[in-house]
């Protein structure tokens, strides 16, 4: 025991100890819960045997069950719609502002920092301030629509069961732009100015020299972009409840929305956990790719 504490006082021996003081608050705190849920998702787990040491043992009964489910399929492609519709929107708009704040106009710095105001807002302001937006009777959105001629009548976007989704898509798209816009950021100003400059004196247009130079080096930044927003997105939930509840009958209910409705509304803990597995595999596809697609950026 001496020789253990010599050791750590003189520094030999102490980043063990800070990386085993953070591999044991993981385990604790993620780690842990983590085998409890998918443990769950094997068992027959309900309002009556929740607090019991050992459940009854059911295989994969629960995920038969949920697949069966009537709403299974629904939601199933209103989570593809929310993530795709969102993952697209936030990475073409962030993409596009951060080759615009790229240029270095005056006021750059100042106006790309106030579209970070959407990233810090909680998810439930976030979905308050759209819930007004995007409101039938008085939305803001709706005068913008019909000043620009592009509908007649009021859109329902909350309760209309064909716009639904869309409507926590948008708010999703706003929610997450700025993260895209700053990791790309970081990601144009790592490309070489030299480039540019060699590229246009050899007579590339602007649209040459983004698909042959920008492109390619961004190549692991999006890959990290692409893999983030996906865990991101499948983790968002906030929104829902500000803005839908799921509905109108679940046409804008997601995979997360409902693993929380079948656990705390109708206490089917078991189906609760079983959905989170689902998503959970996704997560870990995700963070395979972004782990891979940085990969190259840590070696070098």
């Amino acid at each position: 025991m001496m020789r253990f504490l010599n050791a750590l006082r003189d520094g030999v021996g102490f980043d063990i100890l800070l990386v085993g003081a953070a591999l044991l608050f993981l385990v604790a705190l993620a780690g842990a819960p983590l085998v409890y849920n998918v443990l769950m998702s094997f068992q027959q787990v309900d309002m009556f045997t929740l607090g019991a040491l050992f459940r009854p043992f059911v295989g994969f009964d629960n995920y038969v069950a949920v697949v069966r489910q009537p709403e299974f399929w629904l939601v199933t492609r209103n989570t593809l719609i929310f993530v795709f519709g969102s993952m697209t929107g936030q990475f073409v708009l962030g993409f596009a502002l951060a080759l615009f704040f790229a240029q270095n106009f005056p006021g750059a710095a100042t106006i790309r920092g106030l579209f970070l105001v959407s990233w810090v807002m909680p998810g439930l302001v976030v979905g308050g301030i759209w819930s007004l937006i995007l409101a039938g009777d008085y939305g803001v959105l709706n005068v913008i629509l019909r000043s620009l001629g592009i509908i007649q009548a009021n859109v329902f976007w909350k309760s209309d069961p064909a716009f639904s989704i869309w409507a926590v898509v948008i708010a999703n798209i706003w929610l997450g732009l700025a993260f895209n816009m700053l990791l790309l950021s970081v990601g144009l100003a790592a490309i070489p100015r030299d480039l540019y400059e060699a590229a246009e004196l050899d007579g590339a247009n602007a649209f040459q020299r983004f698909w042959t130079i920008t492109l390619p080096m961004m190549r692991p930044t999006i890959g990290a972009v692409l893999s983030l927003g996906l865990i991101g997105t499948l983790q968002q939930f906030d929104l829902f409840p500000a803005l839908t509840e799921g509905g109108p009958a679940n046409t804008s209910n997601v995979a997360g929305f409902w693993s929380w409705q079948l656990s705390f509304q109708l206490y089917d803990f078991a189906k609760g956990a079983t959905v989170s597995v689902m998503m959970f595999l996704l997560v870990l596809f995700a963070s395979v790719i972004y782990v891979r697609s940085t990969r190259h950026e840590v070696r070098g």
